[in-house]
């Protein structure tokens, strides 16, 4: 996570990446670019309480041994993260609302199936189970976007881009995807114990 003041806002702005989240309860904004990845906005008007994750792959929900699979750590661990966090500065989880961001159809040669549709169920579905009302949502099509989310209020600037613009969001989410095919590649090297 990298922060920063901006004087546009006359706020500090939080930026977090794919795999991070972030929750506060200060006058700041909270700020991710997302192309196939999902943000979950998670608020609770109560205590004016606000957070964001920023996950690549979504997990199985349903599944009996979903916290073994090699995505359950994505989607399932990001939505538990920035819950838990939350829950640790005074939310209430029977108060939080959620909106849904993310899951444009931006990354090419792809190995790994439809990443953008598999985002958008995971993070509808989980939502659904954990009865969190979704207030809004922007999700799939073909355009990235850069979301500002105001944890406070739950205020959200959302900007949609397209074209040339999408490379640089296109380029990391590859990165990132190839980091994540490499470190499943080593979990599920089985130890060999020599004697």
């Amino acid at each position: 996570m990298y922060s920063h003041y901006d004087h546009r806002f006359d706020k500090q702005i939080s930026i977090i990446h794919p795999g991070e989240y972030f929750s506060s309860d200060e006058d700041i904004i909270i700020s991710t670019i997302l192309g196939s990845c999902i943000a979950v906005a998670l608020y609770d008007p109560e205590h004016h309480q606000g957070g964001l994750n920023h996950f690549m792959l979504p997990g199985e929900l349903h599944g009996r041994q979903f916290y073994l699979e090699e995505s359950a750590r994505y989607g399932m661990f990001a939505m538990e993260l920035l819950i838990n966090d939350l829950l640790k500065k005074g939310a209430r989880r029977n108060k939080f609302t959620a909106k849904v961001f993310g899951g444009g159809h931006v990354l090419r040669n792809t190995s790994t199936g439809n990443i953008p549709d598999s985002n958008i169920r995971f993070a509808l579905d989980f939502l659904e189970t954990e009865k969190i009302p979704i207030v809004s949502r922007d999700v799939g099509g073909t355009e990235a976007r850069k979301v500002l989310f105001f944890p406070q209020t739950s205020q959200v600037l959302l900007k949609r881009f397209r074209g040339q613009d999408v490379k640089p969001v296109e380029r990391e989410e590859s990165a990132y995807l190839q980091r994540i095919k490499k470190s499943a590649r080593k979990d599920t090297t089985p130890e060999v114990t020599l004697f």
